[in-house]
């Protein structure tokens, strides 16, 4: 009865993917209904924590979208790519990621996927190299940021687990490991795919009059927009956030508020700051805030933590469950093998397109087969397997920003620009997480 119970909720999980955002949240919620009311399995507590941090670092990035901080960081980003056209394909990756570590989502980058490709067309090298893994990028760098609700949600259930552990003990295995699993990808994309002038879908548009026409006279760039003095500020704002968090994390007497009180967790001071920095933004920018919840990562955010809700909860109900039933095959499955849990994290992450609702789905998991903190840590990074079947937004988007036809989703669907970049990041990232945990966790 398990297993059948087991295909429903990967029944579930597959319809609510069909219908994606918000459809995965509330069609979810039909499955946990069915788990509760015919199954008979008792409800878990819905995913409070995971969601109300999602939703303070949303405010406060939709804040600074609001005061035009995003449009400042992607003029930096313009400008060190078109001074530097030749090396597109190792910078283009680097700025998606860098943005997702600064703003802990990766719904910020759509606006420089078309910079990418235009300074790599314009300079003849094969879009593809640099935009597939600019989207890849801007996904593995969710793990390295401290304020994604993956990373802090790993820290609220592992601080007690694992004596001595803080946000920078992740961030010092998850950090270099997803950079490195970039700079991997950026390696293997350099020389991949045919060069422009043998590419035959690219000579076919140029054939094309509208395509060529699309071609030569399109030119995106944000270097044109006179920015206010706010939008500079908002950044340095945000960025005065992340080391306030980081310094916090670092001495715990800080979150202490009397003599024998045990320190507040992270993931409240996060919480907190996100909200308290937002309105400092918002009052020092003099930002109207109805125009917080027009952008893009605003609507993004909030999406993704209707999804958690209802994805995590589900999930929690049913491992919650099965749990005592399951536990003595899988421990030892995973202890002869230990990448077969990252091969489970991969695989649900295919399935519900979150990090974030996949390490709250896994992590009670390994926790209750009692694996090792630097395990479950080393391999954070399989969170994401996403790329996997292209129905993503930001791949989708950056298919569609290529005009060349060389970032494509192929004839047998799985062959497609993202899968190579993908499973060398991923796999990268996971080989030296694991080699650092044993290190540093």
């Amino acid at each position: 009865m398990l297993y059948i119970q087991f295909l429903f909720l990967l029944l579930m999980l597959y319809l609510g993917s069909r219908y994606g955002g918000i459809g995965l949240g509330v069609i979810s919620g039909i499955g946990l209904a069915v788990e509760v009311f015919v199954f008979k399995m008792p409800p878990t507590s819905p995913p409070i924590q995971v969601m109300l941090i999602i939703m303070a670092v949303v405010t406060c990035a939709a804040v600074l979208e609001a005061a035009g901080g995003l449009k400042y960081m992607l003029q930096v980003a313009e400008r060190l790519l078109r001074s530097h056209p030749r090396l597109v394909t190792l910078y283009g990756p680097l700025c998606t990621y860098t943005m997702t570590f600064l703003l802990g989502t990766g719904h910020a980058v759509y606006s420089i996927m078309p910079i990418i490709g235009d300074v790599a067309l314009k300079n003849g090298i094969r879009p593809e190299r640099p935009m597939a893994a600019a989207s890849v990028a801007s996904q593995l760098g969710i793990t390295a940021s401290p304020i994604s609700a993956a990373v802090v949600y790993y820290l609220s259930q592992l601080a007690g687990v694992a004596e001595g552990l803080s946000l920078l003990s992740i961030l010092a295995v998850t950090v270099p490991a997803t950079f490195l699993g970039t700079l991997g990808m950026v390696l293997y994309s350099l020389r991949r795919g045919a060069e422009l002038q043998d590419d035959a879908e690219y000579q076919r548009r140029l054939q094309d009059p509208d395509w060529s026409r699309k071609i030569k006279e399109t030119t995106a760039t944000t270097l044109g927009e006179k920015l206010p003095p706010a939008a500079r500020n908002s950044v340095l704002l945000f960025l005065l956030a992340l080391v306030v968090i980081v310094v916090i994390a670092m001495v715990p007497s800080l979150r202490t508020l009397q003599v024998g009180d045990k320190p507040l967790k992270m993931d409240v001071i996060i919480q907190m700051m996100m909200l308290a920095f937002g309105g400092v933004i918002l009052i020092a920018t003099k930002t109207k805030s109805s125009k917080v919840a027009e952008g893009v990562v605003f609507k993004s955010g909030m999406v993704a933590a209707i999804a958690i809700f209802g994805i995590a909860w589900m999930s929690d109900t049913y491992f919650q469950y099965a749990m005592p039933n399951f536990k003595a095959g899988i421990t030892e499955m995973v202890t002869q093998y230990p990448w077969t849990f990252a091969f489970a994290m991969f695989a649900v992450s295919v399935v519900i397109n979150s990090q974030a609702a996949t390490c709250r789905m896994m992590l009670p998991v390994g926790l209750g087969l009692g694996l090792p903190p630097a395990l479950l840590i080393g391999l954070m990074p399989a969170s994401y397997g996403y790329f996997f079947i292209p129905n993503y937004p930001s791949d989708i988007a950056t298919v569609n920003f290529d005009i060349s036809g060389t970032t494509k989703i192929g004839k047998w669907y799985f062959n497609h620009s993202f899968m190579a970049p993908g499973l060398v990041g991923v796999v990268t990232a996971c080989l030296i997480g694991y080699g650092l945990a044993s290190v540093f966790i």
